[in-house]
């Protein structure tokens, strides 16, 4: 599933290009109101959209927290840009070098070979199991030392989620206190407390827990404006500009059949025509997308804690339809 909603995502980037290079003088701009029926239809919970720290379009209660599921990514890959950047954190460092092991069978002097940047994008060479795997990303895992770390592309959750247990190692903080003191006190999140994340183990399967973050649409909203900000939270620079474009640029080891990936972000494709931009989503039906060149932060969520039918392609079509309505991707 993960590989078919990226695929679908950059598909939906690329013809929005289009539509508003091409055809959309010729196009009927859907009123708020029939977007918000057609949201409303889908089972939508939230939507978001910042133009520039103003909103643009609001559906639903943005107060209400859910499971941000893989977008916790991003959040723990801002952590590692404020550390690194007050030297507590070396990229180069390897899991050899930080002691880092798994239960057997254990890592080979190989993998012990990979730096925590490799894990930071996704390319480790370490494929052991690890917690919360979907059976999609069980399917496409490589053979263990079918690749050496650094060069290979698979979406890996045993490297994200080690990237928790080493970030605290390294911090002495945990990854839910830490992102409470750097991030959301200083930008002014309203809703977040550690309390309402957790840590998920399967001992079975991994050493290394799963850190779920539960936010509310509003506050991921103002995560992504401190992105399209580059980093400036009125006048105060919270992470650097450096790191954020040194983890959202593109890198030599393509993804196949997906869009690039940086540290623990999704990159927008050039050939989309719509300037420098990244995203991230959630278990496929969660969305956080930053284009900081158009200062457009978008952030579409749904409540995963009940079962729900939404799908991507419906998705799509309700992004279409804010984009249009509003003319977000014309040109100023």
């Amino acid at each position: 599933m993960e590989r078919i909603v990226y695929r679908t995502l950059k598909a939906l980037i690329i013809i929005l290009a289009v539509l508003f290079t091409i055809s959309c003088s010729k196009r009927t701009n859907p009123a708020e109101a029939e977007i918000s029926e057609y949201a409303d239809k889908i089972g939508s919970a939230a939507v978001l959209v910042m133009k520039d720290g103003k909103t643009v379009y609001s559906y639903g209660d943005s107060s209400l927290k859910y499971l941000c599921h893989s977008i916790r990514k991003p959040f723990l890959g801002a952590l590692y840009g404020i550390y690194k950047e007050r030297g507590l954190i070396d990229l180069n460092l390897t899991l050899e070098e930080l002691g880092i092991d798994d239960i057997p069978p254990e890592l080979t002097p190989e993998e012990k070979r990979a730096t925590i940047r490799d894990l930071l994008m996704s390319r480790s060479g370490v494929y052991h199991e690890a917690g919360g795997e979907v059976s999609s990303m069980i399917a496409a895992r490589p053979e263990r030392g079918s690749h050496e770390p650094g060069t290979f592309f698979y979406y890996n959750n045993w490297d994200f989620n080690t990237l928790g247990t080493i970030f605290t190692m390294l911090t002495g903080k945990g990854v839910f206190e830490a992102f409470d003191e750097e991030i959301a006190k200083k930008i002014g999140m309203e809703d977040f407390y550690p309390d309402n994340c957790r840590y998920i183990y399967e001992e079975k399967k991994s050493l290394h827990p799963l850190y779920f973050f539960r936010m509310s649409t509003r506050d991921m909203a103002r995560f992504g404006q401190l992105f399209q900000k580059y980093g400036s939270w009125e006048g105060v620079q919270i992470i650097s500009e450096d790191w954020i474009r040194e983890s959202t640029a593109v890198y030599p080891v393509s993804n196949p059949g997906g869009d690039p990936y940086g540290y623990m972000w999704r990159i927008i494709p050039a050939e989309a025509g719509l300037g420098y931009g990244f995203y991230h989503t959630g278990l496929g039906v969660h969305l956080l997308a930053v284009l900081p060149e158009k200062k457009l932060v978008f952030v579409y969520r749904l409540d995963t804690d009940k079962p729900f039918t939404t799908s991507w392609p419906e998705i799509r079509i309700l992004l279409e339809m804010i984009a249009v309505s509003y003319g977000l991707l014309e040109d100023e």
